[in-house]
Parts: structure tokens; C-alpha cells; sequence
């Protein structure tokens, strides 16, 4: 009987199939030819009939050449720090696309001369919040921290109070990224509390300046004091000002969460925010304030290893100037709305033979913002064996699980992936 391993296809014959050729245009040789080779061995050991070759290679192939995938966030944390936080608008997304080729990013088009780098993102910023005399952007913002502590107070002295030495994701640490940019800490106050004396004390002739810093992902209460931005403006030193999350404006959903606006107009000489969270934009870095500080921070060598690349201003610019974002039209909705789209998508699985039903649920903003603030939502609730076959779906879905039960919370999921969400449960099912 003739050995079956002669029936395998060869390697040109299977990316000379069409339909390979054509994912071969997609995803490159490389990724299609190991697809191939992994086929092929599974057909020589008997997993698979030689015949199956062919459509085992395209089974296995991913939706593109990269490894970041799209996944449904229906853990109920707006700003997921690990999904990548705010999911961008289609006018970001329209303005990557156009910013992927060759662009104007350094070039004058009327003077064919080179021009300034972001000066219509920089312009977008300063528009939305008027109150700041002039605006940088780097990469994210601790690169905006570091770039204020470098070219501010390389050498000298950060006056922070001890209740504001934060640590973030992942170990992070501010104190530790201050102390590496060849800055020395003094701190003001205790853990929990802190008068505007204790900075007049703190401060010296090596003072580079004061900073602040919200404690974005916690919450003290009890016995407490702090110094108003509006406070420490009467010091003698540069009051720099990291608000953390973002937001450009008071936000009615938010009343506790600080924003550039307000809080320049406290005082603030410098404001540090995130351009990835509230606003609702990529991942930057965004210093916002005195013109003076601004262009010393712009002038600075670290700012050439700090600066954005050209998608990053196309999308920042088109999330300032654009509709609002997906994380704007989160914080509006209205719980009655969730939990009508949640009785639809439970009718529709219970219907199906999946048992589904519905409860009010709280959603968080997450992304290190608003950590005291409980958004009304409403989730799909599944037997808890749901939440790990849905994460490793074909379409991926991140759920939560609360009480031995898989919750599918509808807050970070915007209406018109509600049908992809129920085919996502049917498909695992």
C-alpha cells in the first residue's frame, strides 16, 4: 500500500494555490511558509489527510502580519491599561490611514522649505485649551515628567509632597523616574497631610521647581490636607501640575477628576497630561502652559529621543479637532440604553440555547483615572466557564468574572459591536 506521506503536497505547489498566493501579497512569505511547513508536518504524521494541506495552512493564518489583535473589551473598564486604553475615533483612525505613506510632517508645501514638526497638532491643542501659552508633545507621559525634571531641575531639587510619591502600573514609580533624570527629591508634608508651609520650608536656592502630582488610581480619606494648585502658585518656584488622565476640560461624569484647563488657570505654570486616556486619543505625552518653560522643554536635547512620530500627531490632531471620541460617548451613556441593548443581546443567546440573563452592573474609567467613580452599566451574565473560552476565541473577548459567573459588561462597547459580541459566545459555545 503506497505510504500516504507521498501524498503531501510540496511546498510550491501549496504557495502556488491561489488562495495562498493571495495571503502570501497579505501577510508576507515568511509567516505563509512556516503556515505551510506546520501543515504539512501534521499531514506526514497522520494528523490530517494530505488533502487538507491546503485549507489547514489558511485556517491557520492570522487576520494580519501582526501579532496585536482586535478584541472586545466587556470587562466594564473604559480605559483598559492592557487593551490599550482609548479606542481611537474613526476621524484618528481615517487620519492614520492617510498618515501611513509619505506626508507633510516636516515639510512646508507652500515654500517646499522644511517645516515645523506638529505645528498642527501643537496649534489643535492649544485651541482646545486657550488658557496654555504654548504646548510640546512626546511619547507618552512619564516622557513628559522626565523631559520637565531633565531640562527644569537636572541637579537641583523637585519639591513634592511625601503623600504624592506614587508608584502606577507595573512597579512604576514617580519617584524613581525623577530621581533618574539626575534630579534630588524633597518632600513636603507627610503621607497624609500637607500645608502650603511645608513647601515654603522645602523650598531653596537649588529648587528647580514644585511639583504636583494626582494620586489618579487611589483614593485617601480620613485625616487629610493638601495644597490647592491655586495655593501654591504664591510660592517662589515653578509649579508644575501632572493631572494624569487627560482631561482638557471639567467633565460634569467626573467632578473630582483635575483638568489643564482649570488648572491653569489656578496657577499652574506647567501641566503634564495623558494622551490616551480621557481625551480619548493615541498614546502621548501632552505639556501644556508657560511659554517661557515650554520652549525651554521644546529646546531641550532629550526632547529629539522623546518626540512622536507622524501617526501619533495625525491622530492627536484629528481626536482634538474631530467628533466626539468613544471614550466622550462612554461617559454619557445612560444605564436604561445599556440595559436594553443587554436584554436583546441576552434574548438573542438564550434563543440560541446559551443560558444568558441581565443585570445592573458598575462600570469603572480605569487607565489610572477617576479611581472613586462608579458608572451605572449593565451586563449579560454566562456560566463562568464562558470568560476563558471567549478570551481565547477566534474573536477575542475580554469579559470579567464576579461570584463563579462570566459578565459580559456592555460600558467599553459601543452599540454597532453588539452582534459581533453575540456571535463571539455562539462561536465558543
Amino acid at each position: 500500500m503506497a505510504d500516504p506521506r507521498r501524498r503531501v503536497p510540496g511546498t510550491d505547489r501549496v504557495l502556488a494555490d491561489p488562495e495562498v498566493a493571495a495571503a502570501t501579497a497579505r501577510l508576507g512569505h515568511r509567516l505563509i511558509k512556516h503556515a505551510v511547513h506546520m501543515a504539512q508536518e501534521r499531514a506526514r504524521n497522520g494528523e490530517i489527510e494530505p488533502e487538507r494541506v491546503v485549507p489547514e495552512t489558511l485556517a491557520a493564518l492570522p487576520g494580519s502580519a501582526s501579532s496585536i489583535r482586535p478584541v472586545l473589551n466587556a470587562t466594564g473598564v473604559l480605559l483598559h491599561t492592557n487593551l490599550g486604553r482609548a479606542p481611537l475615533s474613526d476621524a484618528a483612525i481615517h487620519a492614520l490611514q492617510q498618515a501611513a505613506g509619505t506626508t507633510n510632517v516636516e515639510l512646508d508645501l507652500h515654500t517646499g522649505r522644511r517645516g515645523p514638526r506638529g505645528a498642527a497638532a501643537i496649534a489643535a491643542l492649544l485651541a482646545a485649551v486657550p488658557r496654555a501659552e504654548a504646548a510640546h508633545v512626546v511619547n507618552n507621559g512619564a516622557a513628559a515628567l522626565a523631559l520637565a525634571a531633565t531640562a527644569l531641575a537636572q541637579g537641583r531639587e523637585i519639591v513634592l509632597a511625601r503623600g504624592e510619591m506614587v508608584e502606577i502600573g507595573d512597579g512604576f514609580r514617580i519617584p524613581e523616574l525623577l530621581t533618574a533624570t539626575g534630579a534630588r527629591l524633597r518632600e513636603a508634608g507627610t503621607t497624609n497631610r500637607v500645608r502650603l508651609d511645608d513647601y515654603r520650608s522645602a523650598l531653596g536656592p537649588d529648587t528647580g521647581f514644585v511639583l504636583k502630582v494626582h494620586p489618579s488610581n487611589f483614593v485617601i480619606r480620613g485625616f487629610t490636607a493638601a495644597v490647592p494648585v491655586s495655593a501654591l502658585r504664591e510660592l517662589e518656584a515653578p509649579v508644575v501640575v501632572d493631572i494624569g488622565s487627560g482631561l482638557l476640560h471639567p467633565h460634569p461624569a467626573l467632578p473630582q477628576e483635575p483638568d489643564a484647563t482649570t488648572t491653569l488657570a489656578d496657577g499652574a505654570d506647567l501641566v503634564i497630561a495623558s494622551g490616551d486616556k480621557l481625551l480619548g486619543g493615541p498614546q502621548a505625552g501632552l505639556l501644556l502652559g508657560s511659554a517661557e518653560i515650554v520652549h525651554r522643554l521644546r529646546r531641550h536635547p532629550l526632547a529629539r529621543a522623546l518626540r512622536v512620530d507622524k501617526l501619533t500627531l495625525a491622530a492627536l490632531e484629528a481626536t482634538l479637532r474631530g467628533p466626539s471620541t468613544p471614550t466622550a460617548q462612554r461617559l454619557r451613556q445612560d444605564q436604561a440604553q445599556l440595559l436594553i441593548r443587554a436584554e436583546r443581546l441576552a434574548d438573542a443567546l438564550n434563543a440560541a440555547g446559551v443560558p444568558a440573563s441581565v443585570q445592573r452592573s458598575e462600570a469603572t474609567v480605569g487607565g489610572g483615572g477617576a479611581p472613586d467613580v462608579a458608572l451605572p452599566s449593565a451586563a449579560v451574565v454566562l456560566p463562568e466557564r464562558f470568560a476563558k473560552l471567549l478570551r481565547e476565541g477566534c474573536a477575542p473577548v475580554l469579559a470579567r468574572t464576579e461570584r463563579d459567573r462570566c459578565l459580559l459588561d456592555l460600558a467599553a462597547i459601543s452599540p454597532e459591536h453588539d452582534n459581533d459580541l453575540r456571535r463571539a459566545v455562539l462561536a465558543v459555545d
